[in-house]
C-alpha cells in the first residue's frame, strides 16, 4: 500500500524526471507502472543502477536487508517507518551508512501541516494526549500496534514537543491495543493506539496553564481554547464562556511534502529532517512501551 502511495506521489512531483519500480510480484509492479507511467525494473540491482534516489516500501521484517543493499550501492534512500524491525537492527544499519549519503526515514506525520504549527504554539505543556486508533488492516504484518501506529506519536512527542528529557513510563495492552503513560518532569503524556477500533481517530490534545490546544491530524485543523473569561449560572446550570481560536493551517498531503523534501535534500546534499538517529530513538521508546505488556 505504501509503495503504491509513493509511486503515485513521485509520478506527480515535477522534481522526479522518471520513475522506476521493482517488486517481487511482477504482475503488481506492471499494473502499478501502467497506472503511473513508470518503468518496471527486472531486479532490485537493475533499479539501483537506474535511479538517483530510492524509497524502500517493503514489509518491516525486510527493511534491514533491503536497506543494506541500497547502502552498498551508494544510492540515497528514504525508508518507511519503522526504520527496522528492532532497535538493534537499526544500530547495525546506522553503522553501515557511508559519510555524506542522504538517508531519511518516513515518519509521515512529521510532515502533517498541523505539527509545525503546534510546535510554534506549545510553550510549557502540562499534559499531552495523542490518540491513533484504526480499524483492523490486513496490510500490516510483522509489527505490533506500537511500531505500526503509536510510533508516529512517539516521534512527535520526542522530536517535536519534548526533546532531550528523561522519562518514567507505565503501559499496558496487547499487540493490537496499547496505552502508554509517560512522565517528563512536570509534563504528563498519554498515548493510545488501537487496530481494533470501528472509528478512525487521529487527535492531539495539549493543556498549558493559559490555554488548551486541540488538533485533528486527518482534518488538519487546530483549535486553541483560552481560559474562561466569564462564569455564570443560568437556570441552575453552570455556564462558562471561552475564547476559541481556529489556527490557519495550509492543508497539504503529508506524503507529498515528505517525498518532495526528500528529493530536494538529495539534490542539495542536505540532511533529511527525520534522521536515522531520531528513528532509532523512536524505536528504543517503542521497545520500552512494548516491554510493559510483553
Amino acid at each position: 500500500m505504501m509503495g503504491r502511495n509513493h509511486a503515485r506521489v513521485y509520478s506527480e512531483l515535477k522534481s522526479a524526471d522518471s520513475l522506476y519500480l521493482y517488486d517481487l510480484n511482477g504482475e503488481a509492479a506492471h499494473d502499478l507502472a501502467d497506472a503511473f507511467g513508470a518503468t518496471v525494473s527486472p531486479s532490485a540491482r537493475d533499479l539501483l543502477r537506474s535511479v538517483d534516489a530510492v524509497s524502500i516500501c517493503v514489509p518491516t521484517p525486510y527493511h534491514f536487508g533491503v536497506a543494506e543493499s541500497v547502502l552498498d550501492a551508494g544510492v540515497p534512500l528514504l525508508i518507511e517507518k519503522p526504520i527496522c524491525a528492532t532497535a538493534e537492527e537499526t544500530r547495525r544499519l546506522i553503522e553501515r551508512i557511508p559519510d555524506g549519503l542522504i538517508v531519511g526515514v518516513g515518519h509521515i506525520e512529521r510532515f502533517n501541516p498541523i505539527v509545525p504549527e503546534i510546535g510554534k504554539i506549545v510553550r510549557d505543556p502540562l499534559y499531552i494526549e495523542m490518540k491513533r486508533h484504526n480499524p483492523a488492516s490486513s496490510r500490516v504484518s510483522g509489527s505490533s500496534v506500537v511500531e505500526d501506529l503509536m510510533i508516529h506519536d512517539v516521534d512527535i512527542m520526542r522530536n517535536v514537543l519534548i526533546p532531550d528529557e528523561d522519562y518514567r513510563l507505565a503501559g499496558s495492552g496487547s499487540r493490537d491495543v496499547c496505552s502508554a503513560l509517560f512522565s517528563f518532569g512536570d509534563t504528563t503524556v498519554y498515548l493510545s493506539a488501537s487496530r481494533k477500533s470501528s472509528k478512525k481517530i487521529r487527535m492531539i490534545y495539549i493543556e498549558e496553564e493559559e490555554f488548551t490546544i486541540e488538533g485533528d491530524f486527518m482534518a488538519q485543523e487546530i483549535y486553541i481554547h483560552r481560559k474562561p473569561g466569564q462564569y455564570s449560572v443560568e437556570n441552575e446550570r453552570y455556564v462558562q464562556e471561552n475564547i476559541i481560536e481556529k489556527v490557519l493551517v495550509n492543508k497539504q498531503e503529508p506524503l507529498k511534502l515528505e517525498l518532495a523534501t526528500f528529493l530536494d535534500c538529495v539534490a542539495r546534499g542536505r540532511e533529511f529532517p527525520v534522521s536515522p538517529a531520531q528513528a532509532l530513538l523512536n524505536m528504543e521508546i517503542c521497545e520500552d512501551v512494548a516491554r510493559c505488556f510483553a
